[in-house]
């Protein structure tokens, strides 16, 4: 159950997610651990690699300069660290995940990058103030339980001046979509903030306004691509934790009531117009200048 509730607060939307007064505070330290075993399951970079355009066009829409330091703060194996260094930036890769930071560490070897990788709490960065010239996060820091805090955090060791860059699903697009599903079988923690919130201007601007001199969050798709809607599921099944738990979480009669949901919204939502899979899906593209 512990770990049903892990997921269900990833997984929730942000429409049903806000705490209302009357709930009980949800014990965010305990949430966090049972998302961390979450994460640790499967294989995310199986996963993540699939999503590395999104890095490149991040650093573009940043427009990163050589020799700037850079942080990329819950960074999977290492997606927008490896774009980051391409552009010959002094990259620092983090997470929580030791078992993403060796996949990260292991793309970085076999392309000849020179990135430092550091296992790092996203709401407790173990850096100094005003260390980095840009922070990055794609679709990793708006899995946090803490939002405010990890906010403040990605704040706090931006440079004055300096941006923060993040790529954060949407509560409508595909994978928005794919999380309200899962929530219609795992209810999420009573309290619990919904991780779709992050692609949304309105609670962007909670966050961040106080120290920005300025917000730009621009829509944008990213198309999954995969052999077929069965391949997607299969994948996402097996190495993305999330998922994985999910369908481990329920009993055989419910597994199967969310793989046909699952397969109805891909079938729904694909572009390719042939046996394979095209699917688009929506995510915000952050860019925050520090004052």
């Amino acid at each position: 159950m512990a770990a049903q509730s892990a997921i269900a607060a990833t997984h929730t939307q942000a429409d049903s997610a806000q705490a209302d007064s009357a709930q009980p505070t949800p014990d965010l330290a305990a949430l966090k651990t049972r998302q961390q075993a979450v994460w640790s399951s499967g294989n995310y970079a199986i996963v993540g690699s699939t999503l590395q355009i999104v890095g490149e066009e991040l650093c573009e829409a940043l427009d990163l300069k050589a020799g700037s330091k850079v942080l990329d703060v819950a960074a999977g194996n290492g997606m927008a660290s490896l774009a980051a260094a391409r552009r010959w930036c002094d990259v620092t890769s983090t997470d929580y995940v030791p078992a993403l930071l060796e996949r990260g560490r292991a793309r970085a070897a076999a392309e000849g990058m020179q990135i430092e990788f550091k296992e790092a709490d996203a709401e407790n960065l173990p850096f100094d103030d005003n260390s980095f010239d840009t922070v990055l996060s794609t679709f990793g820091v708006m899995f946090t339980p803490n939002q405010d805090r990890a906010a403040a955090e990605l704040m706090r060791v931006c440079k004055p001046k300096g941006q923060i860059g993040l790529a954060n699903w949407t509560p409508d697009g595909f994978i928005g979509q794919v999380f309200r599903t899962l929530g219609k079988y795992l209810p999420p923690p009573a309290g619990t903030k919904s991780p779709a919130l992050w692609g949304t201007s309105a609670r962007l601007t909670e966050m961040f306004d106080a120290d920005a001199r300025s917000i730009r969050a621009e829509s944008r798709i990213f198309r999954f691509r995969y052999r077929s809607p069965a391949h997607f599921l299969d994948v996402f099944k097996t190495y993305y934790g999330p998922v994985l738990k999910a369908f481990a979480g329920l009993d055989p009669a419910k597994q199967e009531e969310l793989h046909n949901d699952l397969h109805a919204l891909v079938v729904r939502m694909n572009r390719s117009g042939d046996g394979t899979m095209v699917v688009p899906s929506e995510y915000l593209e952050v860019v925050i200048t520090k004052r």
